[in-house]
């Protein structure tokens, strides 16, 4: 014990040592074996050395140090789908020597998904030193996702950004998401830098390209940058005007912290991991932090830069981007609210919480079930790791008699969903079975009340229907096509026999269309862009955004197995859409459903009117074999007592269909 003491007394002493640049003190005698045989079992005694020892900083952290917030710039990259910005991001981080060149293919796309599908999901940062005109630049770098289900992720991102780069691709031009992009970035006062990639491309037309961002946006183009990303062409251009376009960010070291919590994590060995922007102040580990939204205190473990991976540092300062967690860690996902504000224990009173960002609505909803319900708990603690990661997913429990306890999941659109299944797939290994996409449906109620439905079980019955609700309404949403006029026709043909109203119809150039229309989200969800895809050769590129609630004929189709509901089953729809799906559903069922001793009918209804009927035929018995020359009277006797048996078997057999049937009736 005294032996700890003395190393305790002369830890205390080692900052002094630090700070005056003199060689490290050997340990006094006869204390360093004590001390290592030991091996720090007093816990308290380890975390007071950590907390004395001073490190040297590090060659980056220096740099760092020493850039004013004058030299910050924070800074995103806005684009379609595929027209090259995690290639851009690539190129960047090589020009700033983040990575070495040549090594790495879509550095910022970490989730294996986003490899595999060559698309963006998650937002991905970097912090990167450039060194312009003799003096180091600190760039912030936000790598958005294109997809118009992962608008969430991008409206957060440009909290974090002065500006952006509106990328585009030439020989493509301006699209659907480019539009919607760039109104969301307007409107949060971001400074756009327009630039041209793919310029080397065969197809590339530049001018063309410019001319459409002119016309849909009225930017200036004079000074829009022409790059290949893929090919590294003109991309040292780019972080020039970066530095000379993009506006520093405002903030203040010496005022108290005030801190927005941009995106989060999970780390199996450090909790919950947050990226979070700094306004004003400084954050070092040791600190205490409270959160305005939960009131909930902790104490920083750990706080660094992205770089392009987790580089701890010792202090971020006002107008940075960086990540931190906390010691003990944050466990549960529900304390992680994207959009709150935090600042140190002590300054709530005199520091204003930041506007957090509006809460993404599920628009698609999907019922999970595990393949075998022993791995109801593995799935259950994967969902909540992976809604960690993205907190517009919307969970539920719930249960069903043919497939056990599950899940009922809301989505901002089917590609949200699909990449959410592979995630839970790829990344925790989950046997799942998937129910096809629902949209929820609004009930009005004679006495007044409202209520969204989001589970086909809860669907009102036909009694209800006729004495007690008003009206039901089903989402609309306003969808933005952009394809060549060749396609115009087919496209039309497709929105008309979706249910759709047509809103407008412009010519930006002499050859591409923006095409407006109404659509029901039922409609949308039910493998739209797909088929737009196949009807315009993969040319047309899609947006939509909400466009309120409206009265329609919204039934509950339910498939019947001998007069029994399946309950896994049922889907809220149109009523114009019950005879294909009825058809379809009974055709499909009859595949998986085994032969049982007695005949099994399988049937398609909405309330007590059936729309489609499909019968499995019994085993059926030789029983006029041992029968020769026997009188007709007597077969028919054997055949009437036959069909009497089977009579009595299916009034009190019950079918019995197995999980296998379920789930590869409802495989995609």
């Amino acid at each position: 014990m005294r032996g700890c003491l003395h190393l305790a007394r002369w830890l205390r002493a080692a900052p002094t040592c630090l700070a005056a640049k003199s060689p490290a003190r050997p340990l006094p005698s006869g204390i360093a074996l004590r001390a290592t045989t030991r091996s720090f079992t007093n816990t308290a005694l380890w975390q007071a050395a950590r907390s004395h020892t001073v490190k040297p900083l590090g060659e980056l952290e220096q740099r760092i140090a020493a850039i004013p917030i004058e030299r910050y710039r924070n800074f995103c990259i806005v684009a379609h789908v595929d027209h090259g910005k995690s290639t851009l991001s690539d190129r960047l981080l090589e020009l700033t020597g983040t990575i070495q060149p040549g090594t790495n293919k879509q550095v910022l796309d970490k989730l294996d998904v986003e490899r595999e599908r060559g698309i963006t999901v998650k937002a991905q940062t970097c912090t990167m030193i450039y060194n312009h005109n003799g003096e180091d630049y600190l760039l912030h770098l936000v790598d958005t996702p294109g997809h118009v289900d992962f608008r969430a992720e991008v409206s957060r991102s440009y909290a974090s950004c002065g500006g952006a780069l509106l990328l585009v691709d030439a020989s493509q031009g301006v699209q659907a998401q480019t539009v919607a992009n760039f109104y969301l970035a307007f409107a949060q006062g971001l400074e756009l830098i327009p630039v041209l990639n793919k310029v080397d491309l065969p197809s590339a037309e530049p001018e063309r390209a410019l001319e459409q961002m002119r016309n849909s946006f009225e930017l200036e183009t004079d000074n829009a940058v022409w790059v290949s990303a893929k090919t590294g062409l003109n991309v040292p251009k780019v972080l020039p005007t970066v530095v000379d376009k993009i506006p520093a960010p405002v903030g203040e070291c010496k005022k108290p912290l005030r801190m927005l919590l941009v995106d989060s994590w999970y780390d199996s060995y450090k909790g919950v991991i947050c990226l979070v922007r700094i306004f004003d102040g400084e954050l070092r580990p040791s600190q205490q932090v409270i959160s305005y939204a939960t009131g909930i205190k902790y104490y920083v473990g750990e706080v660094g830069i992205m770089y392009p991976n987790e580089k701890s540092q010792t202090v971020l300062r006002a107008g940075q981007v960086g990540y931190i967690y906390f010691n003990p860690g944050m466990k549960r996902s529900k304390e992680a609210k994207i959009g709150d504000t935090y600042t140190t224990v002590g300054s709530e009173k005199t520091v204003e919480p930041l506007p957090g960002f509006e809460e993404p609505k599920p628009m698609v909803f999907v019922a999970a079930y595990p393949v075998d319900a022993d791995h109801f708990e593995h799935l259950e603690d994967s969902i909540n790791q992976l809604i960690l990661n993205d907190r517009s997913i919307h969970v539920q429990k719930e249960s069903s008699e043919a497939l056990g306890a599950g899940f009922r999941l809301g989505f901002l659109g089917t590609l949200h969903c699909s990449v959410f299944e592979d995630r839970l797939r790829q990344e925790h290994g989950a046997s799942i079975i998937i129910t096809p996409p629902s949209v929820p449906v609004k009930v009005l109620w004679k006495d007044g009340r409202e209520d969204i439905i989001t589970n086909p079980a809860k669907f009102p019955d036909e009694d209800e229907l006729r004495g007690k609700v008003a009206e039901i309404q089903e989402p609309y949403v306003l969808t933005t096509l952009t394809f060549p006029d060749e396609y115009l026709g087919k496209a039309i043909e497709l929105c008309e026999s979706n249910r759709g109203e047509q809103e407008s119809l412009d010519y930006f150039t002499p050859t591409q269309v923006i095409l407006k229309y109404q659509l029901p989200l039922a409609q949308l969800v039910d493998d739209f862009f797909g088929k737009l895809k196949g009807s315009t050769k993969g040319y047309a590129s899609l947006d939509y955004e909400d466009a309120g609630w409206r009265a329609g004929h919204v039934v509950k189709l339910q498939l019947l197995v001998n007069k029994v509901p399946v309950d896994a089953v049922s889907r809220v729809m149109h009523a114009s859409q019950i005879d294909r799906t009825g058809r379809k559903w009974v055709t499909k069922f009859k595949e998986h459903v085994d032969r049982q001793l007695f005949e099994i009918v399988i049937q398609a209804a909405v309330g007590k009117k059936v729309v489609a009927r499909e019968t499995v035929k019994p085993y059926r018995k030789d029983v006029l074999a041992k029968l020769h020359a026997s009188d007709v009277s007597r077969r028919r006797k054997l055949l009437e007592k036959q069909k009497e048996g089977r009579k009595k078997l299916r009034a009190v057999g019950n079918v019995v269909i197995e999980h296998k049937a379920f789930q590869q009736f409802l495989a995609k």
